[in-house]
């Protein structure tokens, strides 16, 4: 296996392997595993590999979750289908900056992305580095943010364009969840800028010194939290992926965002998905 670096920042190529072989053998599973660490987000060509591979290789990371508004293949719980096509109007929620399921209180370890069909051009995923993210920010704005939580909501997002009675019944299942704006990686010890678009506010920033006759202090907890949420837009935090069938993405949810480009209808693009469930953040 040959590891070759995409950016300075995030994300590396693995040439020379099959993610088959990988289901059976721990060394290489847990070369793969330190490779994921290092560099956030792993890519792979050419893995002609089933649906059931894809899944036993996923597991590895550990157990996986189906996605209350996603679909999962039927013969396969926890491989998520991501199939977009010109018969329906594709839905935006893969196009915004995103780290999967926050709406959790377990939001996910990582996933493992396979292509199965694409654009010809077009429909690239970028993801960034959020421990980088937030080591950049200034001194001040650490400062700002240090002990502050964020509310993550799947009712403000997929649940937004449902009837009210759909909307409220899947608030109902999946409550707010609450996380620390900077997290800790549970295996690095790293912290990681840790809100996106499924943030809509901060639960604790309304304390007295920061209320003046019940308003906020400029520049104000909206302006921050979209201050915060735009740090994974620098290109220099990022790596962009052009997907091929039979390519394959895994990626460190705890310290990334992603965000795929809707650059490319009316073409098909099915992508399979394993998400890995992940810990409470802290």
């Amino acid at each position: 296996m040959q590891v070759e670096q995409l950016t300075c920042t995030i994300g590396a190529e693995l040439v020379g392997l099959n993610l088959a072989d990988v289901i059976h053998d721990d060394g290489l599973f847990a070369e793969v595993r330190q490779q994921l660490l290092r560099h956030r987000v792993l890519f792979l060509r050419n893995q002609d590999i089933s649906h059931a591979e894809h899944v036993a290789f996923a597991r590895r990371f550990g157990e996986l979750e189906d996605h209350p508004v996603v679909g999962s293949h039927p013969d396969h719980p926890g491989l998520v289908q991501i199939h977009k096509s010109p018969e329906n109007p594709p839905d935006r929620y893969e196009n915004a900056w995103h780290t999967d399921t926050t709406w959790r209180e377990n939001p996910s370890m990582g996933a493992v992305l396979r292509c199965l069909e694409c654009p010809p051009v077009g429909g690239d995923t970028v993801w960034a580095n959020m421990v980088v993210a937030y080591d950049r920010l200034p001194a001040d704005v650490k400062a700002r943010i240090e002990g502050l939580r964020a509310r993550h909501s799947i009712e403000a997002s997929f649940g937004a364009a449902m009837p009210i009675e759909k909307r409220l019944a899947l608030k109902e299942r999946y409550p707010d969840a609450e996380h620390p704006v900077v997290r800790t990686h549970p295996e690095t010890g790293e912290k990681v800028l840790f809100v996106n678009s499924f943030a809509t506010h901060f639960s604790n920033y309304h304390t007295p010194e920061r209320v003046r006759f019940g308003q906020d202090f400029s520049p104000g907890a909206g302006e921050l939290l979209r201050y915060l949420i735009s740090q994974a837009t620098i290109p220099e935090y990022q790596v962009r992926w052009r997907w091929k069938p039979n390519s394959i993405a895994i990626w460190d949810n705890r310290s990334t965002q992603h965000y795929a480009v809707m650059d490319y209808p009316p073409c098909h693009r099915k992508m399979n998905r394993a998400g890995i469930v992940g810990d409470t953040p802290y």
